[in-house]
């Protein structure tokens, strides 16, 4: 456990402590933007792993026993995890986490302005109710946590980065909640096509995710667990 809690506090001041701008500003002037955004990646990649495997390692003390409902509960929650970790990726967002640069939002912008911690947000609430053991709780619950936590950072980091005009001109057409902006005519929906194409994108490497993926990295394959409960 000692070592999961570790890792965990690890893993969360990973990503905490460059949220500063003074930090972050600080470790780009030593390093330059581009070697600093590949050592981050690095390094949060590897902490990554070491949770799961001090994860896999700490003893089990188990809060509730599984049962179906909780496994169909992540099946129905996943897809739209992976959906908006997809779109999130591959859409220019000014406003959030993305891949791609450009100046002007993506259309998943018009659904939520932060797509990708959305992603982690439903991922961790997915994985509570299948996994009662205390180390999952905490593990998955403190993912959701920090995923809570991620929409006012982003924000606040967006406005600094964009300035205070030019991110309420852009926040406005967007919203924290999934369609509200849509919802309250504040925006409506451009170019669902590349909504489309990440739909197509994200169902496939759920498929394979379900089918080997998940298997392969974590060491449980989902569908056989649901099969069990059967």
């Amino acid at each position: 456990m000692a070592e999961f809690l570790v890792a965990l506090g690890a893993f969360l001041s990973a990503h905490l402590i460059p949220a500063s701008p003074r930090i972050r500003a600080r470790l780009i002037d030593l390093m330059g933007r581009t070697p600093y955004l590949v050592a981050y990646s690095i390094l949060s990649v590897a902490l990554l792993g070491w949770l799961i495997v001090a994860a896999q390692r700490a003893e089990s003390v188990v809060l509730w026993d599984a049962a179906r409902w909780q496994w169909q509960f992540a099946f129905l929650l996943m897809p739209v995890a992976t959906f908006f970790l997809v779109v999130g990726l591959l859409a220019p967002n000014p406003l959030s986490i993305s891949f791609r640069t450009g100046s002007e939002a993506g259309a998943i912008a018009s659904v939520t302005r932060h797509p990708i911690v959305w992603a982690f947000l439903i991922w961790s609430v997915a994985h509570i109710p299948p996994n009662g053991d205390l180390v999952s709780v905490i593990l998955f619950g403190g993912m959701a946590m920090f995923s809570l936590l991620g929409f006012a950072l982003l924000d606040a980091k967006a406005r600094r980065r964009l300035g205070p005009d030019r991110w309420r001109i852009l926040a406005k057409r967007t919203s924290i909640i999934p369609f509200a902006a849509l919802l309250t005519g504040r925006t409506r929906l451009m170019n669902a096509r590349s909504l489309i194409l990440a739909g197509g994108i994200a169902a496939a490497l759920y498929l394979w995710f379900i089918l080997q993926g998940h298997q392969l990295l974590i060491g449980l394959a989902p569908l056989s667990t649901l099969r069990y409960f059967g």
